[in-house]
């Protein structure tokens, strides 16, 4: 496989760009450009984002980094489809953790980034190149000259909205790179992409690197928060469970939401004060929600208004009058919004209705009626949106359009004059069809041809099921005179549409704004229906992370049967907590569902619970997948150690962790060391922790560690052929032995495999408990002949010559060389223990009782007691060794 790295070629079309070497104004002509080569990496084409709806956008991301040891990075976000730029200044890590997260929520199409950055090739420009596959991107080298901070300047002058363009520029006053980034971007847009925007048209912002929850790239996809792993277009996931929304806005709005969740009390409290009202109030949910419906895509029809193509055509000039007859519509909408919202309590409420109020929108309303036809609508159908579009500018605006629109007229009648007269000649029932590439069409059924052919007057014909479309010389003719007298329609009416837009740009701030206060009632509305329909809980934020009766959210939705809820309960005291139990007995679900109500209450969503209490978390991690990842080279277990690593170098006591299985991609042993020395980390750092795991020895080393709890899924086997998972947590360590053999009994293993498996669990159980008490017998015996060689010294002491000082000398040097040995004792008493813990799950052993089984299958020559016999002597042995060793002191 060839690696990304080396993948770079140069486009012919798209990166030979003729761009200025000085920032230029749009007008400017080409001449005094210099041409550059831009690298494009050849990445797979950007797939729609087809999962749960939201739809592919064009962004366009610039992104420069400082140098040193504490690298500060600047971003720029150009959304083409939505009329936004967002610049943003991060104080990242080493990792680029904080970077990496905000690429993955705006997931731009194209990634900008210096051509120097690839000769060295920088940390952030390596971890960019890894990551293009998940954040389905395109990476692009740009030249250095077009990161200009006075350009970047000028444009926010240039673009921004008049009443906003003083507070942004104090926003990025001393946020260089972020405002670099802005320059490279709206340059490239410019001079590569042939697009620009008008005067003050463009929503600009500044968005601070704090104010949201930090989510890894590994996290998103483990705990599925936008995209169910085994089904890519499956609902669910937890945007999917909660997108009830019902304008493309809100959808957008409420993933933004879920990648990034909210850290600000005040600003959450608004929202579970707005979500309280409207899910209590069942008229004005249901009002609102019925306005609605009926609103169109705001964000899309004003950036395709203030958008100027460099080349005008008469398709941009067919989509202008598209949009305005669109606006018109959106318009139109606005009025039930604010009548739905009326008696509204809350503060966010009465400022989206506010926002909505009819005074701002009706100047806009009479600037459209001046120019547009009032029954004008938005049609989808093709042919009802080109007749929609014919007549959309008002008679007597020009005195040609009149006639072009009577000529367009008169040949649309002349069409259907046509195929009346070829139903009469042929005596067949045509219908009259129309799309936008074929113009008209006529279709009839099949079945009126069969005992006969087709007239020869009918061309292009095409057979689709029991339906055969086709066309006629006349007819083609007839449509074509239908579309030249469309066209001559919309360059009349071009002047007018422009003369419209024009004045419609000055109010488009009070616009976006409108959109953005719909957009957040959709969200808000989408939450107040999942209230309604599963029985969600207001939250509260608080200290401490408590939950009664807490549910997972997408699993509840998924299964048929009903969901056994568990409680929650963490402090800075129980702030580690190991999660044992048998396979199955749904640890995974329990630990995922804890970080899934942390994302909701976050976001301002009400909760699936009986009580709920969360702290603010302000990062989250999750270390569950356990796949390998064969297209970078990494085993299961180098993924989760490289995961885990991550965890470790940005964890801090402001993060909520879970973990699942962790260490089980290596031997038991070994992984049980890991296990523990992370846990010790997590430990130390004071964060939130859940730590699934089968490592019961783990459980019980950590158990007197201060701030380590223990808690266990309950299973019920008391029934010898059965077990019954009974999904409650419960105190302790989970007690059950071997309940994986019990497991296996249930499955349907042939029995004497599962015979042969309990007798070799038995004999490893007898050979872990001889070598414990071996350990004992070994220890003890230490101590007892260094308790003895003292003693024999002190008789020696007693009966010898030594008097005074050098008596007094050599007693506290004995004393002293007594300490040292009986410390040594000690130690290898306690590493002893931990040694025979990790004996239950060491898979060296497994393989020694395994080999003594396959010996008495085997039958050559010893019994079983000859086996435990020989495991006597092992042990006995391994006495004897120790004893060799003590001897030396």
């Amino acid at each position: 496989m060839t690696s990304r790295s080396t993948r770079i070629s140069v486009s012919s079309s798209r990166s030979q760009l003729h761009l200025p070497a000085s920032p230029a104004p749009a007008s400017s002509s080409n001449a005094g450009y210099s041409q550059y080569s831009s690298y494009e990496y050849s990445t797979r084409p950007r797939t729609a984002m087809s999962t749960i709806g939201v739809e592919s956008q064009q962004i366009i991301c610039a992104i420069s980094e400082s140098r040193g040891i504490a690298p500060t990075v600047g971003l720029a976000f150009v959304n083409l489809d939505m009329g936004e730029a967002v610049l943003s200044q991060i104080p990242d890590s080493q990792s680029y953790v904080r970077t990496l997260h905000k690429l993955a929520v705006f997931s731009p199409s194209k990634i900008l980034i210096l051509d120097t950055a690839a000769k060295t090739k920088s940390k952030l420009f390596c971890l960019i190149e890894e990551n293009l596959d998940d954040l389905n991107s395109n990476l692009i080298l740009l030249d250095r000259r077009y990161w200009a901070e006075t350009t970047g300047v000028e444009f926010i002058e240039q673009l921004g909205f008049v009443q906003d363009v003083d507070s942004i520029k104090m926003s990025v006053d001393g946020n260089y790179f972020s405002v670099c980034c802005f320059a490279a971007a709206m340059k490239f847009i410019e001079l590569a992409l042939n697009k620009t925007f008008p005067p003050h048209s463009l929503r600009i912002r500044y968005e601070a690197s704090e104010g949201s929850m930090m989510t890894d790239l590994s996290t998103i996809r483990s705990l599925e928060l936008i995209q169910n792993l085994q089904n890519q277009k499956s609902r669910d996931c937890l945007f999917g469970v909660l997108n009830e929304t019902l304008t493309p806005m809100g959808s957008r709005l409420l993933r933004s939401n879920v990648l990034q969740p909210l850290t600000d009390q005040q600003t959450l409290d608004t929202r579970y004060d707005a979500l309280e009202e409207l899910s209590t109030k069942e008229d004005m949910f249901f009002a609102t929600r019925a306005a609605l419906k009926t609103i169109l895509d705001a964000d899309k029809i004003l950036t395709h208004l203030i958008i100027i193509p460099t080349k005008p055509s008469l398709q941009s000039t067919e989509q202008s009058i598209n949009h305005i007859i669109m606006l018109k519509q959106f318009v139109v909408s606005i009025q039930p919004v604010y009548e739905a919202l009326t008696g509204a309590k809350s503060v966010m409420l009465k400022e989206i209705r506010r926002n909505c109020t009819p005074s701002s929108i009706d100047p806009i309303k009479e600037l459209i009626d001046e120019f547009v036809n009032e029954d004008i609508t938005y049609a989808k159908q093709p042919l009802e949106l080109r007749n929609q579009r014919t007549y959309a500018v008002k008679s007597g605006v020009n005195g040609l359009l009149d006639v072009a629109r009577q000529t367009y007229k008169e040949a649309n009648i002349d069409v259907h004059d046509l195929v009346d007269e070829l139903q009469e000649t042929h005596k067949l029932q045509l219908d009259l069809k129309y799309d936008s590439a074929r113009q008209y069409y006529l279709s009839l059924n099949a079945s009126e041809l069969e005992d006969r052919n087709l007239p020869s007057v009918f061309i292009n014909v095409i057979r689709k099921n029991n339906k055969v479309e086709c066309s006629t010389l006349d007819l083609r003719k007839r449509s074509q005179k239908i579309s030249d007298s469309h066209t001559e329609v919309l360059l009349m009416s071009d002047k007018a549409i422009q003369e419209l837009i024009g004045e419609i740009r000055v109010y488009m701030s009070v616009l976006f704004k409108v959109s953005e206060s719909i957009a957040m009632l959709d969200v808000l509305s989408s939450f107040a229906h999942n209230v309604t329909l599963h029985d969600y809980i207001r939250p509260r934020i608080t200290q401490t992370l408590g939950i009664k009766a807490g549910r997972h959210p997408i699993k509840e939705k998924v299964q048929n049967t009903p969901f056994i809820p568990n409680d929650v309960f963490a402090t800075q005291q129980s702030r580690f907590q190991i999660i044992t139990g048998c396979n199955m007995s749904g640890k995974s679900t329990y630990i995922r569902s804890i970080a899934l109500l942390s994302v909701m209450a976050q976001i301002g969503c009400f909760v699936p619970a009986e009580f709920a209490a969360f702290p603010i978390i302000k990062q989250l991690f999750a270390r569950i997948s356990i796949d390998d990842s064969i297209e970078a080279n990494v085993s299961t277990f180098a993924a989760e150690m490289r995961e885990t690593a991550f965890i470790l170098r940005n964890i801090d006591k402001n993060s909520l962790v879970i973990i699942d299985e962790l260490g089980r991609g290596t031997s038991p042993r070994d992984g049980l060391a890991i296990a523990l020395a992370i846990a010790e980390a997590l430990v130390e750092s004071r964060a939130l922790v859940w730590f699934a795991t089968h490592f019961r020895d783990l459980a019980k080393i950590l158990a007197e560690r201060n701030g380590v709890v223990n808690k266990h899924l309950a299973v019920d086997m008391s029934d010898a052929d059965k077990m019954a998972m009974l999904y409650k947590l419960t105190d302790g360590v989970v007690s059950e032995e071997h309940y994986g053999l019990q497991l296996a009994k249930v499955m349907p293993l042939p029995p004497d495999v599962i015979e042969y498996a309990t007798q070799v669990a038995e004999k490893l159980h007898e050979q872990v408990e001889r070598r414990k008490k071996a350990s004992k017998a070994v220890i003890v015996g230490r101590k007892r002949k260094l308790i003895l060689g003292l003693r024999e010294e002190l008789v020696h002491a007693c009966n010898g010559a030594m008097e005074g000082p050098v008596l007094q000398s050599w007693l506290q040097e004995l004393q002293r060389e007594f300490g040292v040995r009986m410390t040594a004792i000690e130690r290898e008493a306690d590493e002893a223990d931990l040694e025979s813990l990790a004996m239950d799950d060491d898979m060296a052993d497994f393989e020694a009782v395994t080999d003594d089984a396959a010996s008495v299958s085997r039958r050559d020559g010893y019994e079983a007691t000859g086996s435990e016999e020989m495991s006597t002597q092992y042990a006995e042995s391994t006495i004897e060794d120790d004893n060799n060793i003590a001897d030396k002191y």
